[in-house]
């Protein structure tokens, strides 16, 4: 009887007013226990179960609540539990089911219109997230006005981001600091840099306001909350190529060690981008933040699959082949049509030196994905310009129809054409592009400038009848333009003289043509070669030379050159004296061996002081056998006189070399 009576009415009635108690405290811990208890007494009590799925979800346990819908789904149906079912779904990132299940239910309430927002913006379904929250906007009107304007902001910023969208101007006040940065990053993703940033120092300012009027928040708090604007600003310097700027903000955000994982693994994603091939130790510290759980809800497709393009390029660039191998490959099977997996396989094939493979699995996508095919024919040419092949490289790049015609393209194949010599190929390449743009965008500016730059070239080469004519269409369609008929004339002047001479008389004359050119101030610029001297007052007798009619000019005086000291004249100057000593033909080398007038030569107590007067050989009455400096025989003998200029005074010692000394052979020690 007494377990009867606990479990009566009036038990459960207690039960209910402490669970509204607890709901009213925020107790839900303690709410959730009173629950069980009349779960307990009525097991299939629709609203003790709804009070249960509440409180598990106020608790944070969703895979337990959504485990309680599924499992009474006989008494809890989906029109009953639809929010809350959803709500779980969404908050255990099952967005698809979420998704199911808000469309599955028969009445659409204000709070399944808002998880349909949040849910649609999830999955990226950006225009039909922008009509939810317009349609919610426009139809209530609670205290919950000003979040659904932020988060409609932050589907226009996402737009203009991600689907590079121009946003429309919402008309929304920057009241707030969230809505002041979302259409900061609206301003980013339209490439309006400048504009941004001052969006993002008010956003900063309003948000420093807003919070510091709360005096339980510290300046820690309010740092912790301002890291994401704070990383937006490095992201902006970052674009405007101010790096390192952006490295230190990057820095100082990653040193407060916010919570949110998703802005941890941007900032570290956009350092490694600066860091690029270099600093790879710190790159790879840095990556271990991008694989922090939970990161993949946090950020967009396109934010996860830049990151890990990143990982790829850091795996090449730190030679781990075959990782850089695995996470391309992982990435082409999620992308099949992107194009950067396979160019990332390609670079690593090229740093194997494996270039003909890399061409092939280039040549092998182009195939299957001909959107992309213009990209990956312009890197097979720049491969094979690399291995030295520039005639292939050309042929790849004229295979590219959709960029034949373009002036790029143009300039390159002339330019590479000209390297490889083969005049006719790039003649070609420029009738081609004058052809399209003749038959789709005749007398454009571009046209005009392809048949003049075609004419330049042609005259270059020397192919003047068809630069000729060239020119001849170009001054047709301009006949007032002087500056192609001037190159008409001088085209006709080399192969015919006498047509150049009838059209320069199209040519206006001098006075016609209004110069405005002051030819004393030009004169006397720094670049002038001539300078015009100011004319003096003439006076006396210049001004009796300047009435005469044969005025002489002046001759400058010549300089008489200098002559050698010891010159004489009656000698004849030696034509070989230009020569150098040994060319010349009286050279006989000097004699090895006879060292004379040396002391300490020849046998004991000899002397060397009168050996020259009993020298025969030095009388002047024998011949000489070679000219001496200074002797009586070099006089007479005029052919082998050695010019005066290269003579020695008398009595100079002749300089020798002196012999090397041979060293003795044999160990160290004496004798």
């Amino acid at each position: 009887m007494a377990a009867a009576a606990a479990g009566g009415p009036g038990a459960a009635a207690a039960l209910w007013s402490e669970v509204n108690r607890c709901g009213q405290n925020g107790d839900f811990a303690r709410a959730l226990k009173s629950v069980n208890k009349i779960l307990q007494i009525s097991k299939d009590d629709v609203t003790a179960l709804q009070c249960k799925v509440v409180c598990l979800i106020q608790n944070g346990s969703f895979k337990e609540a959504l485990s309680v819908i599924n499992t009474h789904t006989k008494v809890l149906s989906s029109d009953v539990i639809a929010f809350e079912k959803a709500y779980c779904e969404y908050r255990l990132n099952r967005i698809e089911n979420a998704l199911k299940t808000i469309q599955s239910a028969s009445q659409q309430t204000d709070k399944l219109k808002e998880l349909y927002g949040q849910v649609l913006y999830r999955l990226e379904r950006y225009d039909d997230c922008l009509a939810a929250y317009r349609d919610l906007i426009r139809n209530s009107q609670d205290e919950y006005e000003e979040e659904r304007k932020t988060n409609l902001s932050a589907v226009v910023a996402a737009q203009s981001t991600w689907e590079r969208v121009m946003p429309e101007n919402l008309g929304l006040r920057e009241a707030t600091y969230e809505l002041c940065y979302n259409n900061a990053c609206a301003l980013i993703g339209q490439g309006k840099l400048n504009e941004a940033m001052k969006k993002l120092q008010k956003a900063e300012e309003l948000c420093r306001q807003s919070l510091s009027e709360d005096s339980d928040v510290t300046e820690e708090d309010i740092e912790a909350e301002l890291a994401i604007i704070h990383g937006q600003m490095a992201y902006i310097m970052q674009l405007q190529g101010r790096t390192e700027d952006a490295l230190q903000l990057y820095n100082q955000i990653i040193k407060l060690k916010p919570t949110d994982v998703g802005l941890l693994a941007v900032i570290a994603n956009n350092i490694i981008t600066i860091n690029k091939d270099q600093n790879v130790f710190d790159s790879k510290k840095k990556v271990k933040l991008t694989n922090a759980e939970g990161v993949e809800h946090k950020l967009s497709k396109k934010q996860l699959q830049a990151i890990e393009f990143n990982k790829a390029l850091l795996a090449m660039y730190t030679n781990q082949a075959e990782q850089c191998r695995k996470l391309s490959a992982s990435l082409q099977s999620q992308s099949p049509e992107h194009l950067l997996p396979v160019l990332i396989q390609a670079a690593q094939l090229c740093r194997e030196k494996q270039h003909t493979k890399a061409i092939g699995l280039l040549q092998d996508f182009a195939e299957q994905h001909p959107a992309n095919a213009a990209e990956i024919k312009l890197t097979m040419a720049q491969l094979k310009i690399a291995q030295g092949s520039v005639t292939k490289a050309c042929m790849i790049l004229r295979s590219i129809e959709e960029l034949q015609h373009k002036p790029g393209m143009v300039s390159a194949l002339v330019t590479m054409y000209s390297h490889e010599e083969d005049i006719d190929s790039a003649i070609e390449v420029f009738t081609q592009a004058i052809q399209w743009y003749q038959q789709f965008q005749p007398e454009s500016p571009v046209h005009l400038s392809l048949i003049r730059e075609a004419a330049n070239f042609k005259l270059k080469h020397g192919r003047k009848k068809e630069a000729i004519s060239d020119l001849e269409e170009l001054w047709k369609q301009n006949p007032k333009d002087v500056h192609t008929l001037a190159q008409l004339i001088s085209a006709y002047s080399l192969a015919d003289p006498e047509k150049a001479k009838v059209l320069s008389k199209h040519l206006p004359s001098s006075d016609t043509m209004s110069l405005k050119v002051d030819v004393d101030a030009l004169e006397n610029s720094h670049g002038a070669t001539y300078v015009r001297k100011k004319a003096g007052k003439l006076t006396g007798d210049s001004q009796q030379k300047e009435q005469g009619q044969g005025e002489v000019k002046k001759k400058k005086k010549k300089k008489k050159g200098k002559l050698p000291k010891n010159y004489d004249p009656k000698v004849t100057p030696d034509p070989e004296r230009w020569l150098p000593m040994r060319e010349r033909s009286y050279y006989r080398g000097r004699k090895k061996g006879k060292k004379k007038d040396q002391v300490g030569k020849g046998t004991q107590g000899s002397t060397t002081a009168g050996s020259s007067e009993l020298d025969a050989s030095r009388t002047a009455s024998s011949p000489p056998t070679s000219p001496r400096p200074g002797s009586a025989a070099a006089v007479s003998a005029a052919s082998n006189v050695i010019p005066p200029r290269h003579q020695k005074p008398a009595g100079a010692p002749a300089t020798k070399k002196k012999q090397q000394q041979k060293k003795k052979k044999g160990g160290k020690g004496g004798w």
